[in-house]
């Protein structure tokens, strides 16, 4: 079995592939060929999101690629300043369009704050967050989406939407790599039968420059995207490296090895990369990604 055909079965009953294309930061017009191109080599999950502005391109990739799209899971992210349960509502009804799909297969909340307040604000938008999830719930019940879910959310918002909800958050999509693991957070998830995905697990490129990463990459002669990514899906997470350039499409699937848990220890230790230099940002646990 390859990587491709490994999965993870949702609360909701579903399967949702361990290892996907993430699409953030390639823009529309290159998603197309993108998408296409990562199902070729066999990728059968695509990770988009509303603010990433290139669903539509993912859409047209899906087709272009011969495959069914029964067999091809696409998740999309509802984007962070939508707050209210029309405005959530109508934009899934964008995404559909956008895509050109009859349902999708996730749909998450992209985060609990608009990205203007992330990390420079307490206010958690609990009640507000309540309605976009009820929008969720909703299409899901009208067979729109498949599974449901939230990005970027703390176990203090978790807990608020399931007081009230219906249908419980399958997925939390967040950022987990080397040097910057939410141990507590992916426990807690993962024992409320909740999938964790991790988003930038090269740590937007600076982990392919950290010398404890790139040493223990040459140790198993992988490399260090490699690596990266074989620690997130050994944590039981799936992964979502992103990428356009079909060569490392192809390496960051080639995962034909196993870190030792020794190593594994090591690498849970290592010095939390701080700078993920002037063109990101990740608030704690979080991101545009």
């Amino acid at each position: 079995m390859t990587i491709f055909e490994e999965t993870f079965t949702l609360s909701g009953g579903g399967k949702i592939p361990k290892m996907a294309l993430g699409t953030w930061l390639i823009d529309n017009s290159g998603t197309k060929e993108a998408v296409k191109t990562a199902i070729e080599l066999g990728y059968r999950h695509i990770d988009t999101a509303q603010a990433y502005g290139n669903e539509n391109g993912v859409g047209a990739g899906v087709r272009a690629s011969g495959i069914g799209r029964d067999k091809i899971f696409v998740t999309s992210k509802i984007a962070a300043e939508h707050k209210s349960y029309q405005t959530a509502k109508n934009s899934i009804e964008e995404s559909l369009r956008a895509m050109e799909f009859e349902y999708i297969d996730l749909m998450l909340i992209h985060s609990p704050q608009p990205w203007a307040e992330v990390n420079q604000s307490d206010n958690r938008y609990r009640e507000e967050n309540k309605e976009v999830w009820r929008a969720l719930e909703d299409a899901l019940k009208e067979g729109k989406l498949r599974a449901i879910g939230i990005s970027n959310f703390l176990q203090e918002d978790i807990e608020n939407l399931m007081e009230d909800c219906t249908v419980k958050p399958m997925v939390n999509q967040v950022l987990a790599h080397i040097t910057n693991t939410p141990f507590e957070l992916i426990d807690y998830c993962q024992k409320q039968n909740i999938v964790v995905e991790a988003y930038s697990p090269v740590a937007h490129g600076e982990a392919l420059k950290n010398p404890g990463i790139v040493g223990m990459a040459e140790k198993y002669g992988v490399s260090p995207a490699q690596l990266c990514i074989q620690y997130d899906l050994q944590l039981g997470l799936v992964v979502l490296p992103k990428t356009a350039t079909p060569s490392h499409m192809e390496e960051n699937a080639r995962l034909d090895f196993v870190i030792s848990q020794t190593d594994m220890d090591i690498l849970k230790n290592l010095e939390h990369i701080k700078d993920y230099g002037e063109s990101s940002f990740f608030p704690v646990y979080g991101g545009k990604m």
